[in-house]
């Protein structure tokens, strides 16, 4: 005032001078304090023999408890920066009120991630389900936070202010059921990365199959393959089961899982002459020669009579087809060696003996993978014939007419 300036500017001006002293000194104190905690963390988590330490500061528990400090530090000085702009007193005030509330919940969430984390690493607790525990926590802990913080915006007391929601709660539920399912079932869907745009899911109960073309707050859009479209409402993804493909499109194949189910009256045991007759087909050439060659010597050495076949150990025309199968799928080029190769045999049922193949085509596109898998298919039914084996079928008209 003494150069000339007005009472205003010069009030105006001591404000910014004192509010840009205050931020230094603020940024100053978290910066040192940040320092000053992680060494002290690091030091000992590098001297303890648990891990906890490092967990804490993996989840950046320091840097969320060093910021308390200049928070206190900004609230004491508030005052006196803002003396003679009371209006601005008391929104900066507020604002940082509110910004406290915020920090307790990012410590909160710091520790608890901690502690989720810990106890991944301890045996007993390896198959507890820890993070589903700690997220019902975290929701009541942001519930709690966002009424706080609203208490703290209209100015009523916090108790009083929950005894107002709770009475207007009831007919906001009532009237916002369907919204509100959907926020929370969104919340979750996107925490828990359920469902993203472009995934392909198949949701039975709503007759979905399709890629997801849109996620909003109450619905979820499915485009299915016959290009029909199926809402379906968000908390079903959270309520019902149903089934994403993601992992198989981002895996390293797709999976073919189908059975030829066998005549049961074809399977029989060979003799040398039509085990000789087999030695033709060149998949399993040398793998016949191997087999019959140690099946001949436990016979001699266990001086077994073959003059019964079913005598002492012998190959049967749906093992070797089996092993055909087997073979037949590892030197397939469209099938990734990678991954599980198996034909297995399930338990006989009235259709006949299921014999499954099981395998991943390394083409995931859907129109690619039908190819892949009747090209082999029709190789294997194809085949049958040469093992002396049929497909089970049910009769049909023609075969009575035939008769």
């Amino acid at each position: 005032m003494s150069l000339g300036l007005s009472d205003t500017t010069a009030k105006y001006l001591n404000m910014l001078i004192l509010f840009i002293a205050l931020l230094l000194i603020v940024f100053a104190v978290d910066f040192v304090i940040r320092k000053f905690l992680r060494s002290v963390f690091t030091r000992f988590a590098t001297q303890s023999k648990t891990n906890f330490d490092d967990l804490l500061i993996a989840n950046k528990v320091p840097r969320n408890v060093a910021h308390i400090i200049p928070l206190l530090i900004t609230l004491e000085f508030i005052p006196l920066v803002f003396f003679d702009f009371q209006d601005f007193e008391n929104f900066v005030e507020t604002a940082l009120k509110v910004f406290a509330i915020i920090l307790t919940l990012w410590v909160v969430r710091s520790l608890l991630n901690t502690l989720k984390d810990y106890f991944k690493t301890l045996p007993n607790f390896k198959d507890k389900p820890i993070a589903s525990y700690i997220q019902v926590f975290m929701i009541f802990a942001w519930v709690i936070g966002i009424f706080s913080a609203f208490a703290v915006i209209t100015g009523i007391e916090f108790f009083k202010f929950i005894t107002a929601l709770g009475a207007g709660s009831a007919v906001a539920l009532l009237v916002f059921k369907d919204t509100i399912l959907g926020f929370v079932a969104s919340i979750q869907v996107s925490i828990n990365d359920m469902v993203r745009i472009g995934d392909w899911i198949t949701f039975e109960k709503y007759g979905a199959d399709g890629d997801v073309v849109e996620i909003s707050l109450a619905t979820v859009k499915v485009q299915n393959f016959d290009k029909t479209i199926t809402t379906i409402p968000t908390y079903a993804l959270i309520s019902d089961s149903f089934k994403n493909w993601r992992g198989m499109t981002s895996s390293e194949g797709r999976r073919i899982k189908r059975a030829l189910y066998i005549k049961q009256s074809g399977v029989k045991y060979l003799d040398d002459a039509t085990v000789e007759m087999f030695k033709n087909i060149q998949l399993i050439s040398s793998y016949l020669e191997t087999r019959q060659d140690d099946i001949n010597s436990f016979n001699t050495s266990n001086n077994i009579d073959k003059s019964l076949l079913l005598n002492g150990r012998n190959l049967t025309n749906l093992g070797v087809f089996r092993k055909y199968i087997d073979t037949y799928l590892k030197q397939h080029s469209a099938v990734n060696k990678d991954m599980m190769i198996m034909a297995r045999q399930l338990a006989p049922t009235t259709q006949g003996i299921p014999l499954e193949i099981y395998a991943f085509s390394s083409d995931k596109r859907w129109e690619n993978y039908e190819y892949i898998m009747s090209d082999i298919f029709d190789h294997l039914i194809a085949a049958l014939p040469y093992f002396e084996l049929e497909i089970f079928e049910l009769p049909s008209d023609s075969i009575f007419n035939k008769k």
